[in-house]
């Protein structure tokens, strides 16, 4: 077993670069704040997201059976409806989501 001054010294290390990873970023934040290219991206991020997303959740779409594809795209439709509507991103989700799971398990839609 370690004598405790190696353990002592090892968790000392430890900690102070755990300190070190935690302040980094903070000490970073003042040259990106004034940084260009991070408020291109702070605007352009949200819509790549968005987009990315309504990929990967219509990636499986059974085009070759139409019936299934009803619930998706009603979906969709109402997610982007409330969405226009409200501008809330947390709304139009949470409605998209709650038609989505009602057309297929109520109705049978899938």
């Amino acid at each position: 077993m370690p004598d405790a001054g190696y353990l002592f010294a090892a968790a000392g290390v430890a900690a102070a670069v755990t300190w070190a990873l935690r302040a980094l970023p903070f000490a970073a934040l003042n040259a990106l704040r004034s940084s260009a290219i991070v408020r291109d991206l702070s605007a352009r991020t949200p819509a790549g997201v968005m987009v990315i997303l309504l990929c990967y959740c219509l990636r499986d779409l059974p085009v070759t059976h139409p019936a299934r594809l009803l619930a998706p795209l009603v979906a969709l439709a109402v997610t982007v409806a409330v969405h226009l509507w409200r501008r809330s991103a947390l709304l139009s989700i949470v409605g998209g989501t709650v038609v989505y799971v009602v057309l297929v398990n109520a109705v049978h839609l899938r």
